[in-house]
């Protein structure tokens, strides 16, 4: 056996969540290893929809232009049913959102995650597996088996199993996976299509038998590339391999069993809203669908995230981007502790922030993927805002403090929202608050007043450290040394009671609001719920 090596936080799985999680950690300086099974990555067009909060972490991290430029936008969904468009849905959100939908192929997506954890000395460790792992009081000891088939022991603070559906760690810490699965089987496959669909836009076309039933489905989402799509569909009863009585139905591609183009094109004319002949297939597979989600997602040093911790069908693509924010929500919590800035029991608060979002979102899963999106009770705009994970909170978590200011204004817990028109007396064109905030890795302080002199010079001062960012009205001079709100919109986002401060989290949700004249109780009272929030 290779002789051990430490690191502070050791992954499992270099899919995007894994990726994510070493992205954050290491930008953090957070030392980590992050191995993975599979010898290269898998190029499939798995996870494709790229949801706009997704983007703004990304932008967080300064990785938002090279998704920008591989990406395409996914501007809504046409939907027929027996052959009649029944719903156009259009992906629209208010003007304030920085990013729309975007689409992007998993293997892309893994990619330039990948090149930006190796921009920070970190390499994927491929074509090694985690075989075992144990912890005590002060940290993990796993067993690895190396692409050379040698074995390794490796000592770590801290075990995140991003080891997808069929995660070693999550069977290791014992945690249940309570849920179920759907009967049916669905192809997937990377194909071109010669119709004149209009761009960026998503089919979903059925037929209902005669007893109100979908009886055959397509759904197609548009990849980068002209007329390229990623379409699925019910496998026809010759290709069906059922499974056999008291199995359980595994989740995700199966292999073996690959559709020839000509049953993708058999379906495409049964069901597509134009003809179209298909080409170029890339690849094209067999899968299943469950519904499932852990009891905890994390037991002592070992956590759990992405699809080791929940999994459900792929409606509205929530999945992955479910798990790259399990990651980030993860990580800066770690980051804190490793480094001693916050002590252990924050940990126990990413199971509290997280695990009703991921019970959330595999019953929202659920119940569109057998009732169709258009037939949810919200209104359009909340759909689309919870689509695009813009309304994930966590007021009811542990390290939430107190309302200040209108219960419906932004507050501790909820997503910090992005605002245009700041501008400064150098900068010669306004900047957005995610400009301002890009780069950062730890808590911000930001102070708000409509006038410069009722922001005390001390103020800034009582930041115990926090990066401080001062905001003052539209009225105020232009020469203000502040980011002046210059089109009011920070106003009218964050409704200020007042003179007000704002602690923004590293996730990007807000930690605290409260009145200028409680800045030094307010930070102190903030980071010392994160040395022992409760709950």
């Amino acid at each position: 056996m290779a002789h051990d090596h430490t690191t502070e936080v050791l992954i499992a799985g270099a899919g995007p969540v894994g990726l994510s999680a070493a992205a954050e950690l290491r930008r953090r300086g957070v030392s980590c290893r992050i191995v993975e099974r599979l010898p290269a990555r898998l190029p499939y067009a798995k996870a494709v929809g790229i949801q706009p909060r997704t983007l703004e972490i990304w932008d967080r991290m300064g990785l938002v232009r090279t998704v920008l430029e591989a990406a395409v936008p996914m501007r809504g969904q046409l939907i027929h049913v027996s052959g009649s468009e029944v719903a156009r849905i259009d992906l629209v959100l208010p003007p304030e959102v920085p990013y729309g939908f975007a689409a992007l192929p998993q293997y892309e997506t893994e990619r330039i995650l990948e090149e930006y954890v190796a921009g920070l000395d970190t390499r994927v460790e491929r074509g090694t597996e985690l075989l075992s792992f144990a912890q005590d009081a002060d940290g993990v000891t796993a067993h690895l088996r190396t692409g050379s088939g040698a074995a390794e022991e490796v000592r770590a603070r801290f075990l995140i199993g991003c080891d997808g559906a069929h995660s070693t760690v999550r069977k290791g810490l014992g945690l249940s996976f309570e849920g179920g699965a759907f009967a049916e089987e669905y192809m997937l496959a990377d194909v071109v299509a010669d119709w004149d669909l209009p761009y960026g836009y998503g089919v979903r076309a059925s037929h209902t038998g005669d007893d109100g039933s979908t009886d055959d489905l397509l759904v197609c989402i548009p990849l980068p590339g002209d007329g390229r799509y990623r379409m699925s569909m019910l496998v026809p009863p010759e290709l069906s391999a059922g499974a056999p009585d008291g199995a359980e139905v595994a989740h995700g591609l199966e292999g073996g069993r690959v559709p020839e183009l000509s049953d993708i094109q058999a379906v495409v004319d049964r069901l597509a809203p134009r003809p179209a002949t298909l080409s170029g297939m890339r690849w094209a597979s067999v899968f299943r669908i469950s519904h499932r989600i852990v009891d905890r997602y994390g037991e002592g040093r070992v956590f759990v995230a992405g699809d080791a911790a929940h999994i459900h069908p792929p409606t509205g693509a929530q999945g992955m981007n479910t798990g790259i924010q399990d990651a980030c929500n993860l990580a800066w919590k770690l980051a804190l502790v490793v480094r001693g800035e916050a002590g252990p029991a924050l940990l126990t608060s990413y199971d509290a922030e997280r695990r009703p979002v991921g019970e959330e979102v595999v019953g929202r899963t659920v119940r569109h993927a057998t009732r169709g999106i258009e037939n949810d009770a919200d209104d359009m705009e909340t759909l689309m805002l919870r689509e695009a994970q813009l309304l994930v909170g966590y007021r009811d978590g542990p390290l939430a403090s107190a309302l200040y200011g209108p219960d419906d204004a932004p507050q501790p817990g909820d997503r910090a929202p992005d605002c245009a028109g700041l501008t400064t007396p150098v900068a010669t064109y306004p900047l957005r608050l995610l400009d301002v905030l890009r780069g950062l890795t730890g808590h911000v302080l930001v102070l708000y007043a409509e006038k410069s002199t009722d922001i005390e010079a001390g103020d800034a001062d009582e930041a115990g450290g926090l990066h401080t960012i001062t905001v003052v009205g539209r009225d105020s001079p232009p020469d203000t040394p502040a980011y002046r709100d210059a089109a009011g919109e920070f106003a009218r986002l964050y409704r200020p009671h007042g003179p007000t401060g704002l602690i923004v989290r590293p996730d990007g949700q807000l930690g605290a609001r409260f009145p200028l004249s409680g800045t030094a109780k307010a930070v102190a009272d903030h980071f010392a719920a994160l040395s022992g929030p409760a709950g």
